[in-house]
Parts: C-alpha cells; sequence; structure tokens
C-alpha cells in the first residue's frame, strides 16, 4: 500500500450523467437498435425455421425443444442474477471506492491529447477500474457453467425414456453440444457487460447478427444434406447450429472488447482491486448501511479482493428469484414433459415459436433496455453527487430502493410518464391482435408451416386436430399478457430492494403452484392438450401482473409524499423536495390503470372489428384443412377489416399518438443542438 497514490478529493470521481434527456435518448436508440437487430435475425431465423420443418415431426420438434430448455437454463442461472445486479450497480459510489490508478487498471502516461482537453488521469483510472469490477463479476457466471451444465445435463438424461432415446438419432452428442454452447457463451459475458454499462448497442447488434447468421446457414446445411444423403440426422443440426451460435458471438465481443480494453486501461481478464483512501473509515460508513453490506459485520468492500460486495449480495438476493422465474418461464416446457407425449411438445413448441414471435422481436429488446433505462435514471438521480457535498459519493449512501431514498420529483415523472406510455403503447398493439390474430391462425400456419400441420387427421405424420391451429389462436390472447408483465418486471427488477426481491419471490413461489395446478387440471384433467398449457400460463401471467401492478403503485406513492415514508410526515417530504427541485418538483406524478387503458372508442372499434371478422372468414375455420389460395383469399378478406380498424383506432387515440409523436421530434432536436 505504500507505493499507491494517494486518493482523489471527493470531487475527483466521474460523476455518471444526470437524468436528463441524453440518458433516455440513448435507451431509446439502443432499444431501437435491439429492435431492429431481433427483426433481420428473427427473419433470417424465420426463414430457416419454414425450411427445417418440412423435414422434422412433432416428436423431434418437442425433443430439440427439451435441449434448447436446457441450454437456456445453463445460461440463465449462470448469468442472470449478474446482469440484474450489475446493471443496479451505482457507478458513483463504486469510482469513490476504488484508487486513483492500481496495478490491477494503469495506464500508460497521459497522451498529449489529454492534456490539451484537460482529461485526468485519475479519473481514466477510476472509470477503467470500475469497469474493472464489472469484468470480475461477469466472470463468475462462466465459473457457474460449469457445474450447471453437468448437473442439468444428467436430470435431463435421467428424465428421458428409454424409447425417446432409442428413437431420437444423436440425442446423447447433442446434449453434450448444447452445454459446450452454453459455456462458450457464457465466455463472451464480460464483454457483454462491458458494452451494455456503456450503452454499446451496435457491438451487441453486430454479435447476435453474425452468430445468428452463422448459426441458421449451419442448421439448415446438416438438415438438408441429411435428407438428400437420406441419414437420419435427428437433433444434431440443431446442436451444431447453437455452438456455431454461440463461437460467432464469442468472437466479435473479443475482437470489441479487446480493442476497448486496451484503449481504455482494463483487462478482459479477472484482477485484483484496491480500495483508496482510509480502509478503516470505509469499513465504518460500510456498516451504517446493512442493506449494503449484510448486517453491519466488518467486511471488506471487495470479497477476495475482486468482487464488489454490494452488488454480489444483490446479485445472490437475486438468484433466488431467478430460480423462481425461470421455473415459471419455462415451466411450460417442464409440465408438457412430464404430462404429455413428444408430438404434443412439438405442437405448443409450433404455436409458442409463432405466437411468441412478436413478444421477441419487440417486447423483449424494449423490456432489456427499459431495465436499463430505469436503473440508470433513478439511481443518477439519487446517488448524482454534488461538487459541494462531500458525502455524496460516500458508499453509504442510499440506493433508489431503499425506503429512505427519494428521487428528484423530475426523475419520478419522467419514469412514470415512460412507463405509463409503454404500458399504453402495448394495449393499442395488442387490439389488433386479438381482434384478427385468432381468424388467421389457421391460414398463416397452411401458408408457414405446410398442410400436414394444420390437418385435421390423425395419422402418424400429421398433428391432432385439437393442436396447431386451435393453440396459436388461443396463443394470441396470450401475448398481451407477456407484453405487459415484461415492462412491469423490469421496473420492479429495477427498483426493487433486495427485502421486496425476497418478497418478490415468495409470491412467484405460490404463482408457480398455482401455475402447476392449473395445468394438472387441463391436461390430465380436463384433457386440453397444448391449449391447456396456454391457460395454466396465461393464469400464471395475469397473477404475476397483479402482483407487480401492486408493487408499482406502492413505490411511487412512498416517493410522492402519498404517506409517512421516513421520519417527517409524507408533506413536509413533499414540501422539501419540491423546493430542492425547483419548478420541476410541481410536476404530478401519477400511475394508475386508467392512464394506460385504451380509449372507449378504440375498443369499441375492437369489438365491431371482431364481429365482422367472425361473420367474413366463417366460424370453425380453424379445423378445415385448406390449400394455399384459400388460405391467402382469408388473410385478404381479414387485411380488408383490419385497414377500417386501424384508422378507427387512430382516430380515437388521436392524443396519445400525437403526444408520442411530439414527444420523439423533442428528442430529437435536442440531440441536434
Amino acid at each position: 500500500m505504500a507505493d499507491l497514490k494517494e486518493p482523489p478529493g471527493p470531487t475527483s470521481p466521474p460523476s455518471p450523467p444526470p437524468p436528463t434527456a441524453t440518458t433516455t435518448t440513448r435507451a431509446l436508440r439502443g432499444a431501437s437498435l435491439l429492435i431492429l437487430l431481433q427483426i433481420l435475425s428473427r427473419a433470417l431465423t424465420f426463414i430457416a425455421n419454414q425450411i427445417l420443418l418440412r423435414f422434422l415431426t412433432a416428436s423431434l420438434l418437442g425433443v430439440s425443444t427439451q435441449l434448447e430448455v436446457y441450454y437456456l437454463s445453463v445460461i440463465f442461472f449462470a448469468r442472470e442474477s449478474l446482469r440484474v445486479a450489475i446493471q443496479r450497480q451505482d457507478t458513483t459510489t463504486l469510482s469513490a471506492s476504488l484508487p486513483s490508478s492500481s496495478s490491477s487498471t494503469s495506464t500508460s502516461s497521459e497522451s498529449a491529447k489529454d492534456r490539451k482537453d484537460g482529461k485526468s488521469e485519475d479519473g481514466k483510472d477510476a472509470a477503467a477500474a470500475a469497469t474493472q469490477a464489472v469484468i470480475n463479476l461477469s466472470h463468475l457466471s462462466l465459473l457457474l457453467s460449469l457445474p450447471l451444465s453437468f448437473l442439468f445435463g444428467r436430470v435431463y438424461l435421467s428424465s428421458l425414456s428409454l424409447s425417446t432415446l432409442q428413437s431420437t438419432p444423436y440425442l446423447v452428442p447433442s446434449l453434450y453440444l448444447y452445454g459446450l454452447a452454453a459455456i462458450l457463451e457464457l465466455l463472451s459475458e464480460p464483454c457483454f457487460a462491458v458494452m451494455q454499462i456503456r450503452f454499446q448497442f451496435g457491438v451487441r447488434a453486430a454479435a447476435e447478427s453474425v452468430a445468428t447468421f452463422l448459426r441458421c446457414a449451419v442448421t439448415l446445411g446438416i438438415a438438408v444434406w441429411g435428407a438428400r444423403t437420406g441419414r437420419e440426422m435427428g437433433t444434431l443440426p440443431f446442436a451444431v447450429g447453437q455452438c456455431v451460435y454461440a463461437v460467432g458471438l464469442l468472437a466479435v465481443y473479443l475482437w470489441k472488447g479487446w480493442k476497448l480494453s486496451g484503449r481504455e486501461g482494463f483487462s478482459l481478464w479477472p484482477r485484483r482491486l484496491l480500495l483508496s483512501g482510509d480502509e478503516k473509515q470505509q469499513r465504518e460508513e460500510l456498516e451504517k448501511d446493512k442493506s449494503k453490506v449484510g448486517g453491519g459485520k466488518k467486511q471488506d468492500l471487495f470479497v477476495l479482493g475482486y468482487f464488489y460486495r454490494p452488488t454480489l449480495d444483490l446479485a445472490s438476493s437475486l438468484m433466488a428469484q431467478s430460480v423462481v422465474k425461470h421455473i415459471l418461464t419455462q415451466g411450460d416446457t417442464f409440465l408438457v414433459s412430464i404430462l404429455s407425449t413428444p408430438t404434443a411438445q412439438g405442437v405448443y413448441a409450433l404455436a409458442n415459436n409463432y405466437g411468441g414471435l412478436l413478444a421477441r422481436l419487440v417486447f423483449q429488446p424494449v423490456e432489456e433496455s427499459s431495465r436499463s433505462y430505469f436503473s440508470r435514471l433513478l439511481a443518477d438521480s439519487t446517488t448524482s453527487p454534488s461538487p459541494s457535498s462531500p458525502s455524496s459519493t460516500s458508499p453509504s449512501s442510499p440506493s433508489p430502493s431503499s425506503p429512505s431514498s427519494k428521487p428528484s420529483s423530475t426523475a419520478l415523472h419522467q419514469a412514470s410518464t415512460s412507463l405509463t406510455t409503454l404500458l399504453k403503447s402495448y394495449l393499442l398493439l395488442s387490439l389488433p391482435l386479438l381482434v384478427f390474430g385468432p381468424p388467421a391462425s389457421s391460414p398463416l400456419l397452411t401458408l408457414i408451416a405446410g398442410r400436414r400441420w394444420t390437418s385435421s387427421s390423425s395419422s402418424a405424420t400429421t398433428v391432432p386436430v385439437d393442436s396447431a391451429p386451435a393453440t396459436l389462436s388461443l396463443y394470441m390472447y396470450y401475448i398481451p399478457l407477456l407484453a405487459l408483465n415484461g415492462i412491469l418486471e423490469a421496473f420492479v427488477s429495477s427498483v426493487a430492494s433486495e427485502a421486496q426481491v425476497h418478497q418478490q419471490s415468495l409470491f412467484m413461489t405460490a404463482f408457480s403452484l398455482v401455475f402447476a395446478g392449473t395445468g394438472y387440471l387441463t391436461l390430465k384433467v380436463w384433457g386440453m392438450g397444448a391449449r391447456g398449457l396456454v391457460v395454466a400460463n396465461a393464469v400464471n401471467m395475469a397473477c404475476r401482473i397483479g402482483w407487480c401492478w401492486g408493487f408499482v403503485g406502492r413505490w411511487f406513492a412512498e416517493r410522492t409524499g402519498a404517506g409517512k415514508t421516513g421520519e417527517k410526515g409524507g408533506k413536509e417530504e413533499e414540501e422539501e423536495r419540491e423546493k430542492n427541485d425547483g419548478e420541476g418538483g410541481k410536476e404530478k406524478v401519477r400511475f394508475g390503470v386508467l392512464d394506460v387503458l385504451p380509449k372507449p372508442g378504440a375498443v369499441a372499434a375492437a369489438v365491431v372489428a371482431r364481429s365482422v371478422v367472425g361473420r367474413v372468414v366463417g366460424a370453425g375455420q380453424q379445423e378445415v384443412v385448406m390449400g394455399a389460395k384459400e388460405a391467402v383469399w382469408e388473410l385478404f378478406k381479414i387485411a380488408g377489416v383490419a385497414v377500417p380498424f386501424v384508422v378507427a383506432v387512430a382516430i380515437a387515440e388521436r392524443e396519445f399518438l400525437l403526444s408520442g409523436y411530439r414527444a420523439l421530434q423533442g428528442k430529437r432536436q435536442q440531440q441536434k443542438s
């Protein structure tokens, strides 16, 4: 410690940007880029899958879905909680806790350009050290993947029946390849974390685009080659394609990350981090904030000198929730594998792939970007240091999720407005889906998947009548629930304290029992097949939405002076916050059900359009085997009703649409200026 530089003053570490239009613009730009990426990659995957469906049976598709769940389980448990915790990491506190220059993140002497621009070498070193802390934590994902891949693989093999093992070629080698793919993909996690905290979404877009193209090309190539040579390839094309995807992802991330690390002065390998200043004083300050260090015990800020303790503690708390969340997310596959046949699993996988396409193209990228946006917005508004307040960079400053924290009224209003806008936009997008999705299911499947997936025959080469078209039709009613739950849980994960995370885990455990009970009734008692899974998922998702909605409402109420949330009364706290925030404190923060519901005119248009479509298309068309021409004609009639419906909704919601357009125009003008 003798040869270290003196720690910088309390105002030396770079503070994060305030919650202004810059953060919002970068988040919106990132979300737009991710949506475009999803559209392009999913379009490519979609085309490849349509060709693959000609070579697949329903049972083989069901087994490949199980392998994908194994792969996703390893990935999810190894990195999900760490990703969320890293996104919520307080960069101001972390930078203040790190040395201005250390052996782990030291850079070369200050360049002439830096001296000319007046940039501080100490500030660069602190930023590099903060990045190094993120990289160190990300390497834990790789360590977790090794035992997880082995454990889950053994569990999956033991659950397979002898008939499935004998009838599916290359099943065991495919399982090993999926495990290898998970480990290879997690090797890129440190680079991903660096790009994510720096809002460099372009790197992710490039990596996933290259990886997706390679996976589609290899998977399709092996399947076509096997069909032409008369070889039964089984699930091997999917497994090899997933390995190639992981290699492509790793190559692009390493290339970009290596160049950035050389320029910024951090390492992609784990490196030891040292405390700055008086270590004893820092420990005493940390003892005052028991929520960060676990009960006020004397602990170092960095575990083993590598891992930032507050972030690691939060990740540990999120791990229990991740287990329950993954069971709920992939529980449909677990349940159907226990209670149904591989053929039914394949049918549900088909409906899930097509029905969830909108969720993966639009909702998932928006959810990921929103999580980063809300975390940064509300954390920055609470913890942004003031030059005149040395204690503002103290590690013991409250987090935005703690009950005593009070984000500024401007940040609260911005967060409430953004969340309300997203939820209402989702509901408006859901209207045409609910109206035209169910009647369009059968003709769409005829054109996309082929007639044997919509046939009512019960032969060995076809699917039972109550499966693909009917399941996809019912799935359309489930998609709006997916959308609402995704954005609400993204907000909850951005602001919830550790105690609230534990509470959410308990409720999600209860919801998982509700899901299992509903699934047993629909699959075993009522014999609904794959449709029963959709019903069980919808019930579970409605429970999760209800809990998240209540949490969000309480969270805003506690921070807008509705009741006593601290030592002072709510009214006194509100007056003090308005005084500190100036004019921004006068903005009223609102979040309610009526603010997100569509206008009565839009709902009326949906009811009328649904009635007209039912008359035009005709009842019971889902069970009619039609050719390509008949399918196109049915879709054409549905489109004829859709056009006036969209116009009617646009008129009813003109105020909301115009306000959104003005907001986007204002952000573009701010960006240009």
